[in-house]
């Protein structure tokens, strides 16, 4: 969906496999970066711990990325949401088909409208940058 619409996104390592990963996906394109915790249920409610999401949370913090909740029941596909629309259960946050349809959007509602015309580089498919563009892109800032 991402690169579809004109993002970039990495499945970052771990994701899906180990407990410790933080995020499973990070995706952007200028001006826009996500950090991304992607989840599936087959039941109308999806629990996370609140040390994962915990974790999550800082781990977005820490690189400057905006913090997303994608939850995918079956039959009805992805919902994006905020963390804090997530609901509190006492031990864990919890992500139920109410709160999905209510707080959740999909992808171009949460991703912005529009999406495959919204190229903010301009730039035309298969293109190779001048060494003086390229260098302009990658102005050392630190």
């Amino acid at each position: 969906m991402f690169i579809e619409n004109n993002y970039r996104a990495v499945r970052t390592a771990g994701s899906g496999t180990m407990e410790n990963a933080d995020c499973d996906i990070i995706a952007g394109k200028k001006g826009r970066k996500y950090c991304i915790e992607a989840k599936s249920s087959k039941k109308p409610v999806k629990y996370l711990t609140k040390e994962q999401v915990n974790r999550f949370v800082i781990f977005s913090q820490i690189f400057g990325l905006k913090p997303v909740i994608a939850v995918r029941f079956n039959r009805l596909g992805w919902f994006f949401l905020n963390p804090k629309d997530m609901e509190d259960s006492g031990k864990n946050w919890v992500v139920n088909l109410d709160v999905a349809t209510k707080k959740g959007k999909r992808f171009s509602q949460f991703f912005g409208e529009n999406l495959k015309k919204d190229n903010k580089l301009n730039l035309p498919e298969g293109i190779i940058l001048k060494e003086e563009e390229l260098n302009e892109l990658i102005k050392e800032d630190y």
